[in-house]
């Protein structure tokens, strides 16, 4: 029995070498397994440098107990005190890796393989392998050798003998091998099928770039041609059948489990097309329907197995097409879109623990170096490497990357794969996830020679390598094209200017000689504007590209600062209102409208700031929050007040619209696209009546100071100048407060003379003022018109343009149809005479609200103009589940809907009455007050108001992108994809929005069809 002082002293050596269970370690220790060797001091200390000494120890008693005899017991223990490099290799494999401690305990044999210690066994390659593994004759001993051969490389690796990127070349040459051998096995198996057909194994992916990790998917693509006098179709069959074979062998579990799966999804068409193609179908598909990233795929492609001519001709005729991909339109986009889409997949609890597809892990500095490559690859054939660190060193002395940059991405990705490699040996098992568990964390940490505090000092270098790529991953594709416009210090490489136009290109951009120009007049010179924007243009070509136009953001970037660089306040703003230069980027590049808009008058880049800027008075105050509409018109009337005439008052009141239609713009694109400083608006609902409302009280303020204008102008000052009372009527959108950007002003004109002035010439007035209103709104100018649709009027273009107050009574009591009265539901006075537009509102209400609520002759009329309006009014080649406006679920589903509510019980909402709500212009607040009033329930409720505001928003983004208005989603990709980033979808998902879109349609429309339809 041991005794208590000296159990005392081996418990604390034990734990003085890094073992965590001193009590296990000493019993394991006094195993007899261990009896010769256990006081051996080199034993203890070959243990304690190991990653974990624990498991180790565990691991070699475990080994010594599966050798089949006593001599075969000694020969282990004597070749392990005796030989240093086999004590390290093996002690260091069973140190980390629990899996292959687990094979060298079922195959005790093995550990043999990590003897041998010649030159040529430090780079083992593909041959090296090919002998490893020639003696497996079937699936079992296949594995069997495959682990033996893994030992050798993972001892190495543990060891330090090789560096990673060395390790992973020898996992992919192991790979290799593995395919070839696994070839041969489904070959002899199968002999007729050989005889039928050639057949190339291409590898993709890691493997394909000689960089494979311990455990990963090894990406395949197969290649298949008949052989002489075959048929082509019974030679793919067969060629189909090794392939699945071959696939097989490696992936199905049997009693030595699985080598890895080999994923042939790379494929042309993927999991849909045929396993194996002909290259004459290879290249027919590339050329005519490969995706950009399926050429991304491709720069790692490599023939590895099989027909070696067949793989040889494979790449030659497929290469070409890889270096031609940055060409392709939105290549850069594509590129981005799927990183982020890769990104958005990962489940929230795990983003920060994913070390290969998180932000700043591995994916990101591979990304990049690709996009890089494919850029500048086309021209430079250096850079054509599939290895992501041998790429980034040629990008590097090429000039595309800046060396500093390079280095530091050089040195994260080392790290980063290490900790891959060490995390997926310990079970090998496929994971990208660095581990929560201490004791994993303290392993991990130990093999990479962190042993003071290896957990604290893991989790720090690995925060600190994913906070570098972070920082340089996008940062590495836009500062060059800086750097190649200026004075750079002597030595150092420039990207060239033929480098610079492919990079520009690659972005997006279809002038990139102008781009140049412009990099060149913002970042050039020694001046406090150059130097703060030499600072801000890298991030604000990251904007610029992840946008529908790259070319006009910048080109509209470089217009405000010639137009404004010299003013101090611009300076200010951009230097110390970091949101300013964000929100400016953002508005630049997110269609045509605002930019448009903010062109006109550059000065209105100040709103952008949030606060001061420039002449805040003159401009109508800093900031984006809109302005109500007593300020606008009190601000439009005293313009109108202070010109010489009509159209100098109705250029000023234009000219305010102009600015305010800007800031709600740009209210609207910062709020959906979100920045650093604020965050998305999460309330769709509020940003569509945000527009809504501005929109329309501008139209209204624009409206007011347009007539008085013109009645000045044509009868003088006065408020009994002209010989009418003459009021404007707001309708449809424009009366229900709902205006979009495009949206014309609809409106009818009531009027009455005045005492003692002739009914004709009170109508001639008030038809010259409604003229000249709609002629002066559309006169050509740098602001945008303002079109007046007066159809909603009696008898519609047949009509008067203005009536009389007891015309219009006239009209309604003898002529007047039940969709007039239901038009009227909108009918709000906006302008003019406001006790005229009151009494016209008395007027209308009995119609629109009719007493006892809607006969059944009236509810079926309304319905069949309904289910008219959705079969003749959808425009010729629609998509009627896409069109906003008259497709099922879109805005006149949802409008007719709870206008036949309103037309059915507004009566019931007179006097304060329990449905009062009923009795607005504005379709949201009418849907919530039936809600409240029980005619809905919540969730029907809920439903139409959610169709009702998504379909308003796509309307509002196409006018945004388009800079013209449109009621179905465009169909030019840039523009589908800058619609999709109003609406909350980042790159690459278009297709989820347009399937939201369905989807919210069709339950609305559902809610419709019970509510509209099926109402008795």
């Amino acid at each position: 029995m041991t005794a208590p002082g000296r159990r005392s002293s081996t418990f604390t050596r034990l734990l003085r070498h890094g073992f965590t269970d001193a009590s296990a370690a000493e019993r394991l220790l006094d195993s007899p397994e261990l009896a010769p060797v256990r006081n051996d001091p080199v034993l203890l200390e070959a243990l304690g440098a190991t990653a974990d000494p624990d498991l180790a120890l565990l691991g070699l008693v475990r080994l010594l107990e599966a050798q089949p005899s006593p001599t075969a017991r000694r020969e282990l223990l004597d070749t392990l005190i005796a030989a240093k490099p086999l004590r390290d290799r093996l002690l260091g494999v069973l140190g980390a890796s629990a899996a292959l401690g687990d094979h060298l305990a079922r195959h005790s044999g093995d550990w043999q393989a990590l003897v041998t210690y010649e030159p040529r066994d430090l780079h083992p390659g593909v041959e090296e392998f090919e002998r490893g593994l020639a003696g497996a004759d079937d699936p079992v001993s296949l594995r069997v050798a495959y682990r033996r051969c893994l030992l050798s490389i993972a001892a190495r690796d543990v060891c330090g003998t090789t560096g990673v990127a060395d390790t992973a070349a020898e996992l992919a040459d192991l790979a290799t091998a593995t395919l070839r051998a696994a070839l041969r096995l489904a070959r002899a198996a199968a002999p007729q099928d050989d005889a039928l057909c050639r057949l190339a194994v291409i590898a993709m992916g890691k493997c394909g770039g000689h960089e494979l990790n311990y455990v990963s998917d090894v990406d395949v693509i197969f290649v298949g041609e008949s052989t002489d006098g075959a048929d082509e179709d019974k030679s793919l069959r067969a060629a189909t059948r090794l392939a699945s074979h071959m696939m097989r062998i490696c992936s199905e579990t049997t009693v030595e489990g699985s080598i890895w799966p080999v994923d042939a999804n790379l494929r042309p068409e993927g999991r849909n097309g045929p396993l194996v193609r002909t290259l004459s179908s290879h290249v027919a598909y590339y050329q005519r329907w490969a995706k950009t990233w399926e050429f991304q795929a491709l720069l790692k492609a490599r023939p590895v197995a099989g027909d070696p001519a067949l793989g040889a001709e494979y790449i030659a005729a497929l290469n070409p097409m890889v270096w031609q991909a940055a060409e392709r339109e939105n290549f850069v986009g594509d590129v981005q879109k799927m990183r982020r889409r890769v990104v958005a997949n990962i489940p929230a609890a795990e983003v920060e623990r994913e070390l290969k597809l998180g932000p700043g892990g591995l994916r990101d500095v591979e990304f990049a170096v690709q996009l890089l490559q494919l850029v500048h690859g086309r021209t430079d054939t250096s850079l054509r490497s599939g290895s992501t660190l041998e790429a980034l060193k040629a990008l590097a002395a090429g000039g595309y990357v800046g060396r500093a940059d390079a280095v530091q991405l050089d040195e994260a990705y080392r790290f980063l794969r290490s900790m891959e490699h060490r995390i997926q040996l310990f079970r090998l098992r496929r994971t990208h996830l660095v581990p929560e568990d201490e004791a994993d964390l303290r392993r991990i940490g130990r093999s990479l020679g962190l042993r003071s505090d290896p957990v604290a000092e893991l989790t720090r270098e690995w925060k600190r390598h994913t906070g570098v790529v972070r920082r340089l991953h996008e940062k590495l594709f836009y500062r060059p094209l800086l750097d190649a416009v200026a004075q750079l210090a002597p030595g150092e490489v420039r990207l060239s200017a033929e480098a610079a136009r492919e990079r520009l290109v690659a972005l997006g951009y279809a002038d990139p000689a102008a781009a140049l120009r412009h990099l060149e007049a913002l970042a050039s010179g020694v001046t406090r504007k150059a130097a703060i924007q030499r600072t801000l243009l890298p991030v604000l070509l990251g904007w610029f590209a992840d946008s529908a136009d790259p070319d006009a953001g910048l080109l509209n970037f470089r217009k405000v600062s010639d137009a404004l660089g010299k003013t101090p306040w611009y300076l200010r703003l951009l230097r110390d209102e970091g949101a300013a230069a964000e929100n400016l980027a953002r508005v630049l590049s997110a269609g045509r409208l605002a930019p448009d808009l903010l062109m006109r008058a550059p000065e209105a880049v100040a709103l952008l700031g949030g606060g001061g800027g420039a002449g805040g008075g003159a401009d109508g105050g800093g900031g984006l929050e809109p302005r109500g509409r007593a300020q606008l018109e009190q601000e439009i009337l005293a313009a109108v007040g202070r010109a010489e005439s009509a159209e100098q008052g109705v250029t000023a009141a234009r000219g305010v619209r102009r600015r305010e239609l800007f800031r709600t713009a740009a209210a609207d694109i910062v709020g959906s696209y979100g920045t650093e400083a604020q965050p998305v608006e999460a309330d769709q609902g509020a940003l569509v009546d945000r527009v809504g409302g501005a929109v329309s009280d501008l139209t209204a303020a624009t409206l007011a100071g347009t007539l008085r204008a013109v009645v000045r102008d044509g009868w003088g000052d006065g408020e009994d100048a002209l010989p009418v009372r003459f009021a404007i009527i707001g309708m449809g959108r424009f009366g229900g407060h709902e205006l979009g950007y495009g949206s014309d002003a609809d409106v009818v004109f009531v009027h009455e003379p005045r005492e003692g002035v002739d009914e004709r010439e009170a109508a001639q007035a008030a038809n010259r003022v409604v003229a000249e209103m709609r002629r002066l709104l559309q006169v050509p100018s740098s602001d945008p018109p303002l079109l007046i649709d007066a159809d909603l009027r009696p008898e519609g273009r047949n009509g008067p343009m203005v009536r009389t107050l007891k015309s219009y009574e006239a009209y309604y009591r003898r002529w007047s149809l039940v969709w007039e009265a239901q038009a009227l539901l909108r009918a709000e006075p906006v302008a003019g005479d406001a006790e005229l537009g009151r009494r016209f509102v008395a007027l209308v209400d009995p119609l629109r609200y009719p007493s006892g609520g809607l006969g059944d002759d009236a509810v079926r009329e309304i319905r069949r103009l309904k289910a008219r309006m959705e079969s003749e009014r959808l425009p010729r080649g629609a998509d009627p589940k896409l069109h906003t406006k008259l497709g099922p679920g879109g805005l006149s589903d949802v409008e007719w809907t709870v206008q036949l509510l309103q037309m059915r019980h507004g009566a019931e909402g007179g006097a304060g009455g329990p449905l009062s709500g009923l009795r607005t212009t504005r379709t949201r607040q009418a849907l919530a007050a039936a809600r409240e009033g029980g005619l809905v329930t919540e969730e029907e409720a809920s439903i139409l108001d959610e169709a009702w505001v998504l379909a308003t928003r796509v309307r509002n983004a196409v006018m945004l992108v388009r800079g013209r208005a449109g009621d179905t989603f465009p169909t030019e990709p840039r523009e589908l994809a800058a619609v999709g980033r109003y609406l909350g979808y980042g790159p690459g998902h278009v297709g989820d929005m347009l399937d939201a879109y369905r989807r919210t349609a069709r339950r609305a429309r559902s809610v419709v069809e019970e509510l509209f339809y099926g109402a008795s």
